[in-house]
């Protein structure tokens, strides 16, 4: 179970570094995949809102959903940066989320699976990630037509999904953080 945080110890632990175009990206294709994951991966996360002591910075699904607008590949989209706060809380989201799903995303990655299970199960997650993107982002964008182009076992799925599974588990809020404040594409 992951333990709640008071937001006062979050904002004392919190790095400066806020995040750039790329990350916000990644963060929310990220935030995505769980959803595509998990059938009701929006209520999760409002579940895991509550969990970790965030009801503050996110009272509800709107400004969850407000915070996640930051992205600048969607087709309604926010001005401005997320605050060193609410870009921690959304990384500790998603790092609940991960540990939530984990077993899920072993099984996705596991070469010991039948090799015809994995891929239909591959392309389930794809489909449902390929409909979360086409009803929210912006399909003129060159990242997403790439992405809704790709095949199911494709590298941009298969990254999203280790970076899931990496997420997970003690040091995965730091190795998450890591991965999103390296500059490197």
């Amino acid at each position: 179970m992951t333990e709640v945080i008071p937001s006062d110890v979050v904002e004392r632990s919190i790095p400066d570094a806020l995040l750039g175009r790329r990350a916000l990206e990644r963060l929310d294709l990220l935030l995505l995949t769980v959803e595509s994951l998990d059938l009701n991966g929006g209520e999760a996360m409002l579940w895991a809102t509550r969990q970790l002591g965030f009801e503050t910075i996110f009272p509800n699904r709107v400004e969850l959903w407000k915070r996640r607008c930051h992205n600048p590949l969607r087709r309604s989209t926010r001005r401005g940066q997320l605050s060193a706060v609410e870009t921690e809380a959304l990384i500790r989201i998603l790092c609940a989320m991960a540990d939530r799903l984990y077993p899920m995303l072993h099984q996705l990655l596991s070469s010991k699976e039948p090799p015809d299970l994995t891929r239909q199960r591959w392309g389930l997650v794809h489909q449902r990630l390929r409909d979360l993107i086409e009803e929210r982002m912006n399909l003129r964008r060159g990242a997403i037509q790439r992405f809704l182009g790709s095949e199911p076992e494709g590298p941009l799925l298969r990254q999203l999904v280790l970076t899931l599974a990496l997420s997970a588990g003690p040091g995965g809020v730091d190795r998450l953080r890591a991965s999103l404040l390296d500059p490197t594409p």
